[in-house]
This record gives structure tokens, sequence and C-alpha cells, in this order.
């Protein structure tokens, strides 16, 4: 397997965290964990199956992934590549009107949004390409011609800033104290513009950062209460929950991103 990312222009910057190429010579399982922003992916060689809970089918060849609160098996299958479009948080409001809290938990073939015209000579370019750097201009080409520029909604980015610098180690009591604005409608538009609600957001935040943050000197009663649960038991439930087994065999044996 090779990684290799590359960032954004400048101007794709507000709405795009990273470019990302996968590839696989010789096939490969991967566990995908729960992120906390939508990600497009367009593959452009061999196949990829997955599952997910209850789910399983064949990756389109374009297609656009909500937020999840579960993880993802991808069975890379020989020769397959892929090409990740990672937004920011909000950052895909910018080329999709729908509301984006529709995608949670779900992916879809981008032909449910786009024309299959346009998609069909992206695909065919980025199959074509000599190079990786040629793929991502041709990808970044066609978001600028998506964009709908727009100003950033002041309230939703300062909450999605104090969710990550309080680790998701927060509630939704606190953030509502430091904005003009009622709980109801701040969540609504919270769920249409981040893709899910604060709440689930800030589980994944808070998740993501144990996660990230691991070291095996550390005993899992001390993971449990910095990541601010009061019992090892709840902690365990919802780790297993995310990634799909328990923490002492997740951080053994997992091969993820």
């Amino acid at each position: 397997m090779h990684l290799k990312s590359y960032s954004p222009c400048d101007a794709l910057k507000p709405y795009i965290k990273t470019f990302m190429i996968i590839e696989s010579e010789s096939g490969m399982v991967n566990k995908i964990l729960p992120e906390a922003s939508l990600v497009m992916a367009f593959r452009f060689n061999g196949n990829i199956q997955y599952t997910q809970q209850n789910e399983s089918g064949i990756f389109p060849l374009s297609v656009i992934s909500g937020i999840r609160k579960s993880p993802r098996i991808m069975d890379y299958a020989q020769k397959t590549s892929i090409l990740l479009v990672k937004f920011n948080e909000g950052g895909a409001t910018a080329f999709f009107r729908e509301p984006l809290h529709e995608l949670f938990e779900t992916s879809i073939a981008l032909d449910d949004l786009l024309p299959r015209p346009e998609l069909s000579l992206i695909e065919e370019q980025l199959a074509e390409a000599h190079n990786h750097k040629t793929r991502v201009s041709i990808i970044e080409r066609f978001l600028m011609s998506k964009v709908k520029p727009s100003s950033p909604d002041i309230l939703i980015n300062y909450a999605v800033r104090k969710i990550k610098s309080r680790h998701g180690i927060i509630r939704i009591q606190e953030l509502l104290a430091d904005l003009p604005t009622s709980r109801d409608p701040f969540e609504k538009k919270f769920r249409r513009i981040v893709g899910t609600s604060p709440k689930q957001y800030s589980a994944l935040v808070r998740m993501r950062h144990v996660i990230d943050t691991y070291t095996a000197d550390r005993s899992l009663t001390d993971t449990a209460h910095t990541a601010g649960y009061f019992d090892q038991a709840h902690f365990i439930k919802d780790f297993k929950s995310f990634t799909g087994e328990t923490p002492d065999a997740f951080f053994k044996s997992s091969r993820f991103w």
C-alpha cells in the first residue's frame, strides 16, 4: 500500500483539507475509522469492496461519503488506486446544496448529485493521466468549476473550533453559552452544514483524539478518564462502536487510518 497526500491550491484551502491517493499493488484489506468530515472519492484503477455494519457492496467509480459513527472495512483488489478529497468541516456546502446530514452513515454515487457525462469525462481523464500530480490538478479544476463561494457561518465555525479545542469533551449547553442563538436552530444549522449533530460530531472528535494520542504506557482507566468518561465500561462500549474492537484488540492488531 502506498499513501500520498497533496495540499489543495490556495483557492480551495477554505473547503478542502487534503487530497490523498491510495495505491494497492497486491491487494489489501483495511479498516477506515469514522472521521469528522465528508470525503469524496474517485477510483481510477481496480476495484474496491466495502463492508459496514450490515451493508456491503462495490464502491462506484465516483462516490461521496457522509460522516460515519462506525468503521468500514475496505477490500482493495490488486492494482487498485483511488483519489480521495477530504473536506474541511462545512466545506462541502460550497459544492453541494443538499443538506449534508442526509449523507450521514452512507455513501452515494456522485451520479445522484452531478451529471453523468461530466463525471465520465473526469473519470476518463483520471484513468489516462500519467502521474498523480496531474490527477490532483484534474480534480482541482473540476472542483473550481463547481465551487459556489459564500461567507463562512461564524457561529458554526466557532462551535467547530471550540469542540476541537476541547478534544470533543464539551456539552451542548457549554457551546450555546457563548453563542447568540437557541438550541433548536443551532442544531439544525450545524447538521445541515457539518453533516451531523453537535453531539455526534463531538463524540467523533473525542474518540479520534483518544486513538491519535494513545500511548502503550497509559492504562485503559487513565485513557478513559482523560477522554471524559466516568467509568471504563462506558468507554469500552463507545470505543467498540467506533472501531469494531475492544481497545486492547484494536491497538494490538488493527490496520487503519
